[in-house]
């Protein structure tokens, strides 16, 4: 399956959980319930994934974490915020680089139009 693929099943997944849920809760909360539909389309899901930092040869784990790792391909980054900022974008892409992933996606369930709020995020430094 492809980055795309699984990006598509992801959309569906994140509008279904929009659907049902809302605005206005955790990022917590939609991060559990995403995670959830997910795995019911039988997709591998991890959450909460750390990501070190690799600097002049030196492995240092920092705290960074992806919310979720879908089929250790796609970066899913969850926010439940007023609006998304320049930074959420440039976390997403320094997050896709570190992990030498290509595709991410930034996801803000604090709208109220979901479709205009899951932004893909390609990885150009592979």
């Amino acid at each position: 399956m492809t980055e795309n693929d699984i990006s598509f099943k992801i959309r569906g997944a994140i509008f279904k959980v929009y659907r049902n849920l809302g605005p206005g809760l955790l990022e917590s909360v939609y991060e559990a319930v995403l995670a959830y539909e997910l795995k019911q389309l039988g997709l591998q899901v991890k959450t909460q994934v750390p990501l070190p930092v690799l600097y002049e040869n030196i492995h240092l784990d920092i705290g960074f974490r992806v919310d979720i790792l879908v089929n250790d391909s796609v970066i899913i980054e969850i926010k439940s915020i007023e609006a998304l900022h320049e930074v959420h974008h440039k976390q997403v892409l320094t997050y896709l680089r570190l992990s030498e992933r290509k595709l991410g996606l930034l996801v803000n369930f604090n709208t109220d139009n979901i479709s205009r709020c899951i932004i893909r995020k390609v990885n150009g430094l592979l």
